[in-house]
């Protein structure tokens, strides 16, 4: 059985499957994509998460949101047990022929994307739907208020927030209210500058979403930061990467964790952290 806890109203599972992988540059093929997808969902986890930005830049939009649409379609599984999260606000874009990613936080656009993204997902109402991350091109306050249009009209049921600083934080709740039920802001061992975050959803009983929760796999990271982890590993004789879920999970009831994976085997092995109890001395070391 998979760890759940209550995410807003859904309780889901506290690892789920972050999409993104599966869709943007160096992508599997489709069906090992929905296999992935597949395997996460049969072993038990009820959260996947998406973006409408997961696209390889200069190819056709939403892909990844398809994709999960594609696979939930196809699955044989409790669909009404499954909480799936996207996002607005980004898009991709090139820069100096290189593939990256933009901002565009209008309200006007948000509206039309998160529209764009309910269909794409083919679903009514979105279950939790993030605003991606701030444009500093647009104030703050009028990005949250194109989201809280959607949320008005019942294009989504909740929303969150990415990326976002406790100054944010509060400036969502001030326009969001009640429907603010989550945080996704990347947390790894070689990235705590959000630590400060993390915390303080806990005091608002706000659920914090990691990205990158293992530290990505786009950038260069020093490694030796997950030292410590290995050495936690080989005592349980689990993966590094089980490790450090199962420490990032031990943060708070409210954490959740959101691993990346281009095939079944990682997911599955992502999916057991929350079987791995870690003592209070190896949390300790661990930081």
């Amino acid at each position: 059985m998979v760890l759940s806890r209550a995410l807003g109203p859904y309780e889901t599972t506290a690892i789920g499957l972050g999409c993104m992988p599966l869709s943007i540059e160096n992508h599997p093929s489709e069906a090992v994509g929905i296999e992935t997808i597949h395997a996460a969902l049969d072993a038990g986890c009820r959260h996947l998460d998406t973006a409408w930005a997961y696209y390889e830049s200069g190819h056709e939009e939403q892909t990844n949101e398809k994709l999960v649409r594609k696979a939930l379609e196809s699955w044989n599984g409790p669909r009404d047990e499954v909480t799936v999260a996207t996002k607005v606000g980004h898009y991709r874009n090139f820069t100096d022929g290189e593939p990256t990613w933009a901002v565009d936080g209008r309200p006007e656009s948000l509206i039309r994307h998160g529209k764009e993204s309910a269909k794409a997902l083919g679903v009514d109402a979105i279950d939790l739907l993030y605003f991606h991350r701030p444009d500093p091109q647009v104030d703050y306050k009028e990005s949250l208020e194109g989201i809280k249009d959607l949320l008005d009209e019942g294009v989504a049921k909740k929303a969150g927030i990415s990326n976002a600083s406790i100054e944010q934080i509060d400036i969502a709740r001030g326009i969001l209210g009640d429907d603010l039920v989550a945080v996704q802001n990347q947390y790894s061992p070689i990235f705590k500058d959000t630590q400060d975050t993390l915390d303080y959803t806990a005091g608002l009983g706000l659920a914090f979403v990691c990205w990158s929760p293992l530290g990505g796999f786009r950038k260069a990271k020093d490694e030796t930061k997950f030292d410590p982890f290995r050495t936690v590993a080989q005592a349980h004789d689990v993966s590094y990467q089980q490790v450090v879920l199962a420490w990032e999970l031990a943060k708070g009831d409210h954490v959740f964790v959101i691993p990346g994976a281009h095939r079944p085997a990682t997911i599955l092995d992502s999916l057991k952290a929350g079987d791995l109890d870690l003592s209070p001395e190896e949390l300790a070391t661990l930081g």
